[in-house]
């Protein structure tokens, strides 16, 4: 958890600006939120185009939804971070794109298996897909149904919507954001090619707990 500093604002603005610069999203079909060290989230505002976004325009709501600060409307996909958030402890921030090849997957029936390296130790595990179709204009539906999707893994694909990214710092999120992405290319590469081997569950685990507690230390 981090302080509501002008620092961390920015630092959300440029991660807009980061995800609209990858492709990962376009007008403003995105957004963000922080875990502050006062147990409120910091989000980013609804219908502003990331250019013109300023530290200001951020909104901090309580657990239950409420604002506590801010003069913007807060995205309208507020319920979806607020959910997890409370769901997930261990998340600081999450980032919600809507990158192209996860979006694919998000139209398949299934989740992504784990396929690669990456995505044990960044993802820690499959990227699951959320139980049911949840129109966007049902906002509190939505965030109660993908919450309830949501496992122990940095990533889900909201279904026919998008993916959202986890990490225990908004940095580790961007990271996540990008394994995301490419695990889903692989994996509509993999079955373009017709098989694909999937990693031991037990591997999995090992990759995850190494990059939480070893990873830079041996």
């Amino acid at each position: 958890m981090v302080k509501d500093t002008m620092e961390l604002r920015q630092e959300v603005i440029d991660t807009c600006l980061w995800l609209k610069k990858e492709g990962l999203v376009f007008g403003t079909w995105g957004n963000i939120s922080v875990r502050l060290d006062t147990g409120n989230l910091l989000i980013t505002p609804s219908k502003i185009a990331y250019e013109e976004i300023t530290p200001e325009d951020l909104v901090v709501l309580a657990p239950d939804g409420s604002t506590v600060s801010g003069s913007r409307l807060s995205t309208s996909e507020r319920e979806l971070h607020r959910n997890i958030l409370n769901k997930r402890q261990d998340v600081g921030a999450i980032i919600h794109m809507h990158s192209p090849y996860a979006m694919t997957c998000c139209a398949r029936n299934e989740g992504v298996p784990v396929i690669s390296e990456e995505m044990c130790q960044l993802i820690g595990g499959a990227i699951p897909l959320s139980s049911r179709f949840v129109p966007s204009e049902n906002h509190v539906e939505l965030g109660q149904v993908v919450a309830d999707s949501v496992t122990g893994t940095n990533a889900i694909l909201i279904r026919n919507h998008g993916p959202m990214c986890f990490g225990r710092t908004l940095s580790e999120a961007r990271v996540c954001c990008q394994v995301t992405e490419k695990a889903c290319r692989m994996y509509l590469m993999l079955l373009s090619a017709g098989g694909m081997v999937e990693i031991p569950e037990e591997y999995v685990t090992a990759g995850r707990n190494y990059f939480l507690y070893r990873y830079g230390n041996s």
